[in-house]
């Protein structure tokens, strides 16, 4: 056995806590004020709540736009001071939203929102590159997924037993993970760089100026035109369904119970890290590629059927969120660092995979911010649950199309350009 295994995993599991634990930090400083309702409060005739959505979204979708020359210039990959910078920046507009009265305070939402966006893709730095990445980025991606309702359970903790008020809630929520956020950086910033055999691998990782992005981009344009639209619409779902949960839990009946933002998330951030994780064993990286389609598949029609099950009364309102979840992060995850990892490493570029998550992103967030708007300016006569129930549909039936162009494209792009004799009997490589 080589003695280097043992040591290589102690350092591959060292990553993904670190990654995991800072990540969820840092929902910490984003995702707290959304279990609050803000019940009543109106401004230009709308609601309180959507205007801060709106606001920290915006700030979001814009650090999403900068990140893409930011994170895929990045020549270091150890950014730990920058990312307790950002971090710093947030929770300081935080507390500006709780001394500043409304509606004068929305402002710092958007302001939070800003250097938040671009934590993901300076802890994805330390990380890609790998063969050990699936792994890592399953990891990283499972803590989105459990962090956005954990931090919820906690803000709504910090009302109800602490006897905080909605205002300051967020930023004493904030306060409660600056000292594991602290630690967990220092030890993410302990990650080896990625060897030779990872760089034989993945290819290697390094910046890429304007004009090796805009060639990428160009090379690649129709596959990632129909991928991008793909995410945009998992976006915002899985946006509206984390901004909105507290209201539509309210909805559901499980207005009083601040556990159930956890317990309905923990289900598929296990089940996303199992799926995710077992890709490290492909080497193949067009087959890895394959199967990330195919997992995105699956996650639009899981959605669609636990929608329908529900509305037909076959599913109790806790187990289509629940159930839904795991569908709707079987199709976010994979765009978040793997499906991008192995599309880089397939057609042999030297990059990064950093800036294509952006590119995704920003659109994403910018579909979100757009829904948001429309859903309030409409003056819509319909409830954050069934507007959720309508979107499910549209967008899952559309996804389903645009992922299965998207993996025709890709496949074709890769056998024509002759990096492996095609396999004529089997539309998935590898899978007869």
């Amino acid at each position: 056995m080589d003695s280097k295994k043992p040591k290589e995993w102690v350092s591959v599991l060292l990553a993904a806590v670190a990654a995991f634990c800072v990540y969820t930090c840092m929902y910490a400083f984003r995702k707290p004020f959304t279990s609050a309702t803000f019940d009543g409060l109106v401004y230009l005739g709308v609601s309180y709540k959507s205007w801060l959505v709106i606001a920290q979204t915006i700030g979001y979708t814009v650090s999403k736009f900068y990140g893409i020359s930011f994170i895929g210039g990045l020549k270091n990959q150890r950014n730990g001071r920058v990312i307790i910078l950002f971090i710093v920046v947030a929770w300081v507009a935080l507390l500006l939203f709780a001394m500043v009265p409304p509606p004068y305070n929305i402002i710092f939402l958007l302001i939070n929102g800003f250097p938040l966006g671009v934590v993901y893709g300076l802890v994805f730095r330390y990380l890609e590159g790998r063969k050990s990445t699936e792994f890592l980025g399953a990891v990283l991606a499972s803590s989105f997924i459990f962090a956005s309702g954990f931090t919820q359970s906690a803000g709504r903790m910090v009302m109800t037993e602490w006897g905080f008020s909605q205002w300051w809630m967020p930023f004493v929520t904030g306060l409660l993970f600056m000292a594991p956020l602290l630690v967990c950086t220092w030890l993410l910033g302990k990650t080896p760089l990625p060897d030779q055999r990872d760089v034989e691998l993945r290819t290697e990782r390094r910046a890429m100026d304007r004009p090796e992005r805009r060639e990428f981009i160009r090379q690649f344009m129709p596959g990632l035109t129909v991928l991008i639209l793909a995410y945009i619409m998992l976006t915002i779902v899985r946006d509206y369904r984390s901004n909105f949960a507290a209201d539509m839990w309210n909805e559901l009946g499980y207005g009083n119970d601040a556990s159930v933002f956890t317990r309905s998330e923990i289900p598929a951030s296990l089940v996303v890290l199992v799926m995710m994780s077992l890709l490290i064993v492909v080497r193949s990286n067009i087959r890895a590629l394959m199967i990330n389609h195919l997992l995105i598949f699956a996650g639009f029609a899981v959605v669609i059927l636990t929608t329908f099950l529900f509305n037909i009364g076959a599913l109790t309102a806790f187990w289509w969120i629940t159930l839904s979840g795991i569908g709707l992060y079987m199709g976010y995850v994979p765009f978040n660092c793997m499906l991008f990892e192995r599309l880089i490493s397939s057609f042999k570029y030297a990059g990064n995979a950093g800036f294509i998550i952006y590119v995704a992103d920003s659109f994403g967030y910018l579909g979100s911010d757009v829904i948001i708007v429309v859903k309030n300016l409409m003056k819509l006569d319909i409830s954050w649950t069934a507007f959720f129930v309508r979107m499910m549909y549209l967008f899952s039936i559309s996804g389903l199309v645009l992922v299965t162009i998207s993996a025709v494209y890709f496949r074709k792009k890769y056998y024509t350009r002759g990096f492996l004799k095609r396999r004529k009997k089997s539309l998935w490589p590898g899978m007869q």
